[in-house]
């Protein structure tokens, strides 16, 4: 699974990992890894793309963002969230006193685990910390 702050630096060049992260794409094709996303990752995408910089986002243009949006779809895996996501999501949120922002990264880790998907690809791995069984990869590993 791809994060979104991977799809952001590999927009954004002046973000100090912009490299890494837009070779991950190169690298997984070239070495046959299927890299994959969901809609909320997308939909994550498009809300910091198209937010102003001055409230911390890359404030493009939507033609732009949907155009880079498409080029990150034609490469990545799509999985959809179902009602067993829901219910992983839930239970995790119990189990780890998820809430808030927090609830969006457990999403994330309820469809990967619903979905075997054992890896998360990202440049925020704290993120994650409070999340169980989910292998956390820098950019720069892939």
């Amino acid at each position: 699974m791809v994060d979104t702050n991977v799809l952001l630096s590999a927009t954004n060049t002046a973000r100090p990992d912009h490299l890494a992260s837009h070779r991950v794409f190169s690298r997984a094709l070239a070495e046959g890894i299927h890299l994959c996303t969901c809609g909320q990752i997308l939909r994550e995408y498009l809300v910091v793309a198209t937010r102003p910089v001055s409230v911390n986002g890359l404030g493009l243009d939507l033609d732009v963002s949907l155009r880079n949006l498409s080029w990150f779809r034609r490469r990545l895996v799509f999985f959809p969230e179902t009602e067993a996501v829901h219910q992983a999501l839930i239970s995790l949120a119990g189990e780890r006193g998820l809430r808030g922002k927090h609830l969006h990264d457990g999403n994330i880790a309820a469809l990967m685990s619903c979905s075997g998907i054992p890896l998360l690809v990202t440049n925020n791995p704290g993120d994650f910390a409070a999340i169980p069984d989910i292998t956390i990869l820098a950019p720069e590993e892939i």
